[in-house]
């Protein structure tokens, strides 16, 4: 159990991509970690692009980078809704500050591209995203995963194995 008290937010927003946010979630709490679910909302169901269901535990405005190691950016539709919350934003900038890990995997880039943390930083995540990253400042890497200082990245979800290696491993130490 490598990551047995450390605590990691994993972010949850309407359109996640379910294999993407429930995976790391299963992989992190294997591991030891306390995983926390931050939504944009108390009391709200979510649900994934392919129909599972995820409840947050706490809302990005109710916690802060002081009570967290770690934070995921799952893929999926939810990013580009997530982006457009303040309060995620500064958390990810929070995080940032305190150079804690910081993972996103497939469309999860865009949170920290709008938060302003990828500037000169190595980057990967679905094609889709790639015009995105690079107009933000990010270096774009076309590999499975990838681990930038405290930046972790996962391309798609055929990726997840080797995202999932790299952020329990960045985690760990």
């Amino acid at each position: 159990m490598k990551l047995k008290g450390k605590r990691v937010g994993v972010f949850v927003e309407e359109g996640f991509e379910d294999l993407e946010f429930w995976v790391p979630v299963m992989r992190l709490r294997e591991e030891g970690a306390e995983v926390m679910i931050i939504g944009t909302g108390r009391q709200r169901v979510f649900h994934g692009k392919h129909c599972l269901e995820a409840r947050p535990d706490t809302t990005a405005a109710e916690i802060s980078a002081d009570d967290l190691d770690g934070l995921v950016v799952p893929g999926g539709w939810g990013p580009d809704k997530l982006r457009r919350d303040e309060h995620v934003l500064a958390l990810v900038r929070a995080m940032e500050a305190q150079g804690k890990i910081i993972a996103s995997i497939c469309h999860g880039g865009w949170v920290l591209a709008s938060a302003g943390v990828v500037q000169g930083r190595k980057a990967t995540g679905s094609r889709g995203i790639r015009d995105d990253m690079v107009n933000a400042g990010a270096e774009w890497v076309n590999a499975p995963a990838l681990r930038d200082g405290n930046h972790v990245w996962g391309r798609v979800v055929a990726d997840i194995p080797a995202f999932c290696r790299e952020l329990v491993n960045a985690l760990a130490e």
